[in-house]
This record gives C-alpha cells, structure tokens and sequence, in this order.
C-alpha cells in the first residue's frame, strides 16, 4: 500500500474526502517527525511505539574496495509493534507442526550415526 492508497482507505472508513485525509496523514506523520527529532518517544496504545535509539560507532569494509571504514555514530528512527499489531499481523494456527529450526536436520542426521 502505497500513500494515496493510504489516503484513499483513511477516507472511506473515516467518511472524509481524501483531501482531508490527506491532510491528517500529513499532520500525523509531521507530528511524529517533530517529536523524534527533539528525542521524544510517541506511544499508540495497541499499534506500537516509535523511537529515537543511538547507534555505536562501527567499523564496515567497503564491497567497492574492500578497505576498512568507520561509519560514525549516530541517532535513528526506530518502531516497536504493539500487541495488537502483532497479533493481527500473526499467521493463523492451521494445525501443522512448525518448520524445523535451521540445522534441526543436520543434528538429527549426526544422532542417528
């Protein structure tokens, strides 16, 4: 989905026109900017929080030329789902049994020899 798409859906389930769906979209999203720019943390109750984390220094190799860089430290953006999110974006339970982790089979094949 992409924003126009959003805007359209805002629209029909709020019962606004789009231009003013458009127009919360952009307030929201604005909103949301201004308070992690000055470090706040925005928390919605049951769809998730949104928040500023630091990121260390880090050294890198560069695939272009393979030398060793440091990537300074900086601040980002950062989501945290809420339960509900999670929930409604969860696979439904069919009853099968879960995939196997990776390597499960591997140290299965080692205990039988």
């Amino acid at each position: 989905m992409n924003k126009s798409e959003l805007v359209k859906s805002l629209a029909e389930k709020a019962g606004i026109t789009q231009k003013d769906a458009a127009k919360s979209l952009e307030a929201i999203t604005g909103t949301i900017q201004q308070a992690l720019a000055k470090g706040d943390k925005v928390q919605i109750i049951g769809f998730g929080s949104f928040e500023v984390r630091d990121r260390k220094e880090r050294k890198v190799i560069s695939p272009a030329t393979g030398q060793e860089i440091t990537v300074p430290a900086t601040k980002v953006p950062a989501f945290k789902p809420g339960k509900s999110l999670k929930e409604a974006v969860a696979l439904p339970k069919t009853g099968k049994a879960a995939a196997p982790a990776k390597g499960a089979k591997k140290s299965a094949a080692k205990k039988k020899k």
